[in-house]
């Protein structure tokens, strides 16, 4: 598997595939595509998508309703390619997961099956996780030696997240529900204990695995509803990279391959 952020072209690709043809579109998605913005979880898609392969075994950690929730055409695709894809979460969301061709009610250090994978993804769960150890050392445990690990994940120094970590929990689902239309069940305990490059290179290495891949990719999606905000956001965004500044809001991208000697 060769772990490399997606392209310009690949990016394109998806995004069309995700919400189609961008001379159709108009508001929000039409500015988006003018400026070449692409959300975080496009670029996570796109690179997924990059590292699947043919008559993979892929395990989908926090898997919760859908592996691609807002883009069930490429979701279908890749697991189409796979001989075995099999979503993990402890919440109950997990039964209403209709894409993985099973489904595990359970932590991922208490899934025992009887083969390994190639591929396990973890779309925004690393920032739930209260012991990264005992975690990190069931990928190690559920990936092939050779195959890969990929992390998408909130920015620890981000401001949502500095706001989210002083935040008392009860408060949190009323904010996600403001600003993205959140569901209350998909509002979960944060410990923030992996969300940095530092912390999870010492928590993979020690576990066996190699860093390919360390990125961080600009989210623009706290003002998503609110077409003002919006375009200053872009126009922001697009000032801070004429300036070779980065981008305040960043989401993390990571890929870890799994050492042939193990841990």
């Amino acid at each position: 598997m060769d772990s490399h952020l997606p392209t310009s072209a690949e990016l394109e690709s998806l995004w069309v595939e995700k919400y189609g043809r961008p001379e159709s579109k108009k508001g929000l998605l039409a500015r988006r595509w003018q400026h070449r913005y692409f959300l975080p979880a496009d670029v996570y898609e796109a690179l997924v998508v990059g590292l699947v392969r043919d008559g993979d075994r892929w395990l989908d950690v926090g898997g919760g309703e859908g592996i691609f929730p807002h883009n069930p055409a490429s979701e279908k695709k890749l697991v189409a390619r796979c001989a075995r894809v099999v979503a993990v979460d402890p919440s109950d969301n997990i039964h209403n997961n209709r894409s993985a061709h099973e489904t595990v009610q359970s932590l991922v250090e208490d899934y025992h099956p009887q083969e390994p994978f190639n591929l396990v993804t973890m779309r925004m769960v690393v920032e739930h996780v209260p012991d990264p150890g005992s975690f990190v050392n069931a990928l190690a445990r559920l990936v092939k030696p050779g195959g890969v690990a990929v992390i998408f994940t909130v920015g620890l120094w981000s401001p949502v997240t500095v706001i989210s970590r002083v935040m008392p929990f009860r408060f949190h689902h009323a904010i996600k529900q403001h600003f993205w239309g959140s569901d209350p069940e998909g509002t979960f305990p944060t410990h923030y204990r992996m969300n940095t490059r530092a912390s999870l290179r010492r928590q993979f290495e020690s576990a066996g695995f190699s860093e390919q891949l360390f990125a961080r990719t600009d989210d623009l999606s706290v003002f998503a509803g609110l077409k003002g905000l919006n375009r200053l956001d872009l126009f922001t965004w697009r000032a801070f990279k004429a300036l070779g500044m980065p981008y305040p809001e960043r989401n993390v991208l990571a890929v870890y391959r799994r050492n042939d000697t193990g841990a």
